[in-house]
């Protein structure tokens, strides 16, 4: 996985809370074959072969917004028990909530106005940067933290070999032992 920061997202669909209706909006988001490249080699995977999220956004206290939906996607993984390929199916829930930051006002409305209620059981929501979120992002993200950090193929088992298969029982850390210079008493 990239651990640092792409100002290019491998996917991205921006919505302003401006554009989204009292009622909601359903949006669709399917990935193109450059995007699906892209967040193979983001997440370090021969291919993805298809992605598609169906997503339904709400406003949420005027200010705020609320994504539901579905992640769907067909992907190519290494197993890691026999290093083969093979291909499997990702269907993850999306659900997140966003809130402007603390600081910042809502439209309308005078800051002392301001209330938010968390209950203990729900996580605060997520920053609403100028009114917009990257769907896309948010798309790529549950599918970064749904995929298997061990992926392995239908019917790969693990055989451990057996001391009498003619392999000798060595430490492994005898290599580094000789590697050390001894010290002189």
């Amino acid at each position: 996985m990239n651990n640092t920061f792409d100002p290019h997202p491998p996917l991205s669909r921006r919505l302003a809370v401006s554009e989204v209706p009292p009622e909601g909006l359903d949006v669709d988001i399917l990935a193109t074959p450059a995007e699906c490249a892209a967040l193979a080699q983001h997440n370090a995977l021969p291919a993805v072969l298809s992605l598609q999220a169906e997503l339904r956004a709400r406003q949420r206290r005027g200010d705020g917004l609320e994504i539901e939906g579905e992640l769907r996607a067909r992907l190519r993984q290494t197993c890691v028990t026999t290093l083969e390929e093979f291909d499997s199916e990702l269907v993850e829930p999306i659900q997140m909530r966003f809130a402007p930051p603390r600081g910042e006002a809502p439209r309308g409305r005078r800051r002392h106005e301001e209330t938010t209620e968390i209950t203990l059981d729900e996580d605060p929501p997520d920053p609403l940067i100028g009114g917009v979120v990257d769907l896309g992002a948010v798309v790529s993200e549950f599918f970064t933290l749904a995929l298997d950090p061990y992926p392995r193929k239908p019917g790969a088992n693990f055989v451990e070999p057996q001391p009498g298969d003619g392999a000798q029982a060595v430490s492994p850390f005898a290599t580094l032992g000789r590697l050390k210079p001894r010290r002189e008493a």
